[in-house]
């Protein structure tokens, strides 16, 4: 296959980037806690401050609303905390935005699910905002989201497990997977759950906003 698409590994760590700790459930997988000890800057959301000291990490910044952090952190951290009153916005696309004002073009998200569904839902559905604006994705602890909108190939292997998400109805093609997509509409967020990659690689092909996500461990 010739390689005029886009490659994403499981890791992109050859690049400098900043983690965003959210207000979700804290990571304990080796994986996403990796990515945030190996960030050049560390964004916290204030829900998430205690959490994040409690695992020895201080963050370079501390952004949200100031709804979700005690008085006593505020009185400690208020020399790293940046607070908006706004409610237009929740604190991790603050944040998002943040970064954006700053600058920023390479964003890893951790801690952004595991609690209650629909802030879950609304985190992931976040990266499909962004995406055009930096190059973002959501490490959780078990596996990676990535936001696409163009023929796409990603570092995998066997037996990963690999899902696919559209939302404007546009058709999917894809390479090296168990289940292949054939210009396919994913009119339904379930249907292109639960594929399986074949190789070392399987390539995604799209023109629409669609999300890719990737298992850190195989089937067995």
């Amino acid at each position: 296959m010739e390689n005029n698409f886009n490659i994403i590994t499981m890791t992109q760590s050859n690049s400098e980037y900043t983690v965003i700790i959210a207000n979700g459930e804290f990571p304990t997988h080796h994986n996403p806690i990796s990515c945030i000890e190996s960030a050049s800057y560390t964004i916290c959301l204030d829900g998430a401050l205690q959490a994040s000291l409690n695992n020895n990490i201080t963050p370079d910044i501390v952004i949200g609303d100031g709804d979700s952090i005690s008085e006593i952190l505020k009185e400690q951290y208020a020399h790293l905390l940046l607070l908006y009153k706004d409610q237009d916005t929740n604190d991790l696309t603050k944040a998002v935005n943040y970064c954006i004002e700053k600058g920023i073009n390479r964003v890893k998200i951790v801690a952004a699910t595991g609690k209650r569904e629909d802030h879950t839902l609304g985190n992931i559905s976040l990266l499909l905002e962004f995406m055009t604006k930096m190059d973002i994705e959501m490490i959780t602890d078990f596996g990676i989201f990535s936001p696409i909108s163009s023929t796409t190939t990603f570092e995998s292997m066997i037996g990963q497990q690999v899902s696919i998400f559209n939302i404007d109805n546009s058709p999917i093609t894809s390479h090296n997977l168990k289940y292949p997509l054939n210009n396919m509409i994913l009119d339904n967020l379930w249907k292109g759950t639960l594929n399986e990659s074949l190789g070392e690689w399987f390539t995604i092909e799209t023109k629409g906003k669609t999300l890719v996500y990737r298992t850190f461990e195989v089937k067995k």
